[in-house]
């Protein structure tokens, strides 16, 4: 494993990081009870409207449709020739002083131009099931109706390669004629936890040992970037146990997550494993937290990345490497999440010579505010506070102080 000595920018590491990605295959899935593998799938291919939005004229309302010249010299008296609910085919002609029922989203007869609301009518013998009915308003031409087409056109562009498949984005796709998706579905994704000191949460803890919570902190993360970890497993601080897991691991899986065991000490075991792996670099990237990095791509096939142990380096790394690495494998336009501005509710100090990552909560008002979840000086290991976070605040190098009513970039995590 080559290592860098010199300090390198955030920037530099993503890049390289991204650059040893490889897109997954797409895949074509039918959009009729595909929903569990389209939904937060990523589209691989334009997809067009293959006919009109909507289909035909339609009602906007439940009403009377009308020729709107019948209905000029309103308060008039119409004759109800029959009912157009939505889903008919019935297309009635319609002569001078007449007019049908229709129902919001059924198709307008070619004979008319207008639709009435049943609020602006009055139903002469027995209210809604009248064979007559007075128009009390004068309508226009197109009023309540919705023009075929107005929406998309046949050939329109619907989404673009790139885009995820939201419901709102799956409905619409649908309702446009698709009837299957070139998509990339999420990678498969293991978590491999490592650390001696780590027991399961619950188990009576000596002196030394703690609670292991980084497995469900990345299953939880992947989760939330739409992924699902398909593989978990936690693994004795051995060196032949890792390479071993590594080896299975980095076959079966499109990457490879874990944490712990990556800084120069003789117990960091997963460093000295990954030192054999010529594609996998050790990096100390100007971050606090989240310094040291160990990443690359394993002999094995796996891109892997292995993170500091501190549970808030280690989401910080998975914010701001994995996940846009995770997203540029299943072609997301977007790989990175768009920063926000937000004024320092209170001060803190900045980290000399580093970018400090520093998770805060929201104030929301006229303004985006931010307070730290964490204490500044002790970012990597305050977990309790961490939970409460909603994003993070990104102070460059060089900021020694924050001060109240400072503006930072801050990347805002929860909806």
């Amino acid at each position: 494993m080559p290592h860098r000595s010199d300090p390198i920018e955030l920037e530099e590491h993503r890049e390289r990081l991204l650059s040893l990605v490889t897109p997954l295959p797409p895949r074509i899935i039918d959009v009729a009870g595909g929903f569990a593998d389209l939904h937060r799938a990523v589209l691989a291919a334009d997809v067009s409207a293959a006919h009109p939005l909507p289909l035909w004229d339609n009602s906007a309302m439940d009403g009377y449709a009308v020729r709107s010249a019948d209905a000029a010299a309103a308060p008039v008296v119409l004759e109800v020739i029959g009912e157009v609910p939505a889903g008919s085919g019935w297309d009635p002609a319609l002569t001078p002083g007449q007019c049908v029922k229709i129902m919001t989203g059924a198709p307008l007869p070619s004979g008319a131009d207008a639709v009435v609301r049943i609020e602006d009518t009055s139903g002469l013998v027995a209210g809604w099931d009248a064979g007559t009915v007075q128009v009390n308003v004068p309508v226009a031409a197109g009023k309540d109706v919705r023009r075929r087409g107005e929406d998309k056109a046949a050939g329109d562009l619907v989404a673009q390669a790139g885009e995820e498949l939201t419901a709102a984005r799956l409905s619409a796709l649908a309702a446009a004629g698709a009837s299957s998706l070139m998509v990339r579905t999420m990678p498969k994704v293991a978590v491999l936890i490592t650390g001696a000191e780590l027991r399961t949460p619950g188990d009576q803890l000596s002196r030394g040992q703690i609670p292991e919570t980084n497995s469900l902190l990345m299953a939880g993360l992947l989760a939330e970037s739409g992924i699902q970890a398909d593989t978990v497993v936690h693994c004795v601080d051995d060196t032949e146990a890792v390479r071993e897991q590594l080896k299975i691991l980095g076959a079966t899986h499109d990457a490879v997550l874990s944490t712990g065991g990556v800084g120069p000490g003789a117990y960091d075991v997963m460093r000295q494993v990954l030192d054999t792996e010529p594609d996998v670099q050790a990096t100390r990237v100007k971050l606090r937290p989240g310094q040291p990095q160990c990443a690359g791509r394993l002999a094995a096939g796996a891109m892997i990345f292995a993170l500091p142990g501190n549970p808030v380096s280690a989401a910080v790394s998975f914010e701001l490497f994995v996940r846009p690495a995770l997203r540029a494998m299943q072609g997301h336009r977007e790989v990175l999440r768009p920063t926000l501005r937000a004024i320092a509710a209170v001060g803190w100090k900045g980290a000399a010579g580093r970018m400090q990552v520093i998770p805060v909560v929201f104030e929301h008002g006229v303004v985006l505010r931010c307070a730290p979840a964490v204490q500044a000086q002790s970012i990597s290991h305050s977990v309790g506070g961490f939970g409460a976070a909603e994003g993070y605040a990104l102070v460059p190098a060089g900021t020694t102080q924050v001060n109240p009513g400072d503006e930072v970039d801050v990347l805002r995590l929860l909806p």
